[in-house]
């Protein structure tokens, strides 16, 4: 289903027999069907309005397969597209990635040189064929430290958001350089600057530094750094999915995850598809009653 989408290569078409194109298509045509009636019957539960991705596994995954570096996060941008598809076609209106972490330029030059250009070329393929992106109406953001980034990374990046900045369906947001750490001392310092000019501009006014409603300019509530998050705006992640195995958050969300449901399946990300993606439905639903009485709970005691 991917591959229609994503490129319609003639000579692909050509190669192939009449009736091996009516068999494919036949199949394709069932598996559409019984994706949908799987959908039908998830949906009698409670679905994930957001889903967060820790996409583990890439290099692993070219490892294990003796192919060459880069190749992995290749095949993994695949299961990426596929995963934006489905969860589209869930009903599943924000997906969160985390693409490259700030720690991860600590990595070999070569690898981290072999990653940007590899980022480079996949925001450009979307940039060039929107097939994807025009499917699901595809609003996309880039969430981190883009100055990090090499200037073609970062202007294509930019060029992308510009582009689906208008989109109002799914939205997607890509993690990268990014960590959880950095994220909130980046809201911090925002908040900081916005109270300090909010001052100067009470003290110009002859306020002597008072604000206009009485209170302390010096006062922070969560929602003042819940602005200031690069996540303002969006719903925190109902479920959050760290692919390879691996049980820890990688510096990832950590403000926006309390009562995120954590699954850490077995499959590397290349390998993760469709019934990964239906089981980890399954677990969160079968979670939600817990999870909806911690949140109850939680708003008690404020």
């Amino acid at each position: 289903m991917l591959d229609s989408l994503i490129s319609h290569d003639p000579k692909v078409l050509t190669e192939k027999k009449p009736d091996e194109i009516i068999a494919s298509g036949v199949v394709e045509s069932l598996q559409n069907f019984l994706r949908k009636c799987i959908i039908a019957v998830l949906s009698y539960g409670p679905m994930p309005k957001h889903i967060a991705f820790i996409m583990d596994g890439n290099r692993r995954y070219a490892k294990s397969r003796s192919i060459k570096q880069g190749t992995g996060h290749s095949v993994g941008f695949a299961a990426l597209m596929a995963s934006l598809i489905y969860c589209y076609e869930m009903g599943v209106k924000y997906i969160t990635v985390y693409a490259f972490s700030i720690d991860n330029f600590k990595r070999d030059p070569s690898e981290v040189k072999t990653l940007m250009e590899l980022m480079e070329e996949k925001i450009n393929e979307l940039l060039e064929n929107k097939n994807v992106i025009n499917k699901v109406n595809c609003k996309i953001n880039f969430w981190g430290n883009l100055d990090m980034l090499p200037e073609p990374v970062r202007l294509a990046a930019q060029k992308l958001m510009a582009s689906t900045a208008e989109n109002t369906g799914l939205v997607f947001s890509v993690c990268m350089p990014y960590n959880s750490t950095s994220e909130i001392a980046n809201a911090v310092t925002e908040l900081c600057k916005e109270r300090r000019d909010m001052m100067q501009g009470q003290q110009a006014s002859g306020r002597n530094g008072r604000p206009a409603n009485g209170g302390a300019c010096s006062d922070i509530s969560v929602s003042d750094l819940d602005r200031h998050m690069y996540t303002a705006g969006c719903p925190d992640p109902d479920i959050v999915i760290q692919t390879s195995g691996e049980t820890r958050l990688s510096n990832f969300l950590l403000w926006q995850t309390t009562f995120s449901h954590l699954q850490n399946p077995d499959p590397l990300w290349p390998e993760f598809s469709w019934r990964h993606l239906v089981w980890a439905i399954l677990q969160y639903q079968r979670a939600y009653p817990y999870i909806e009485q911690n949140k109850d709970l939680a708003k008690k005691q404020l």
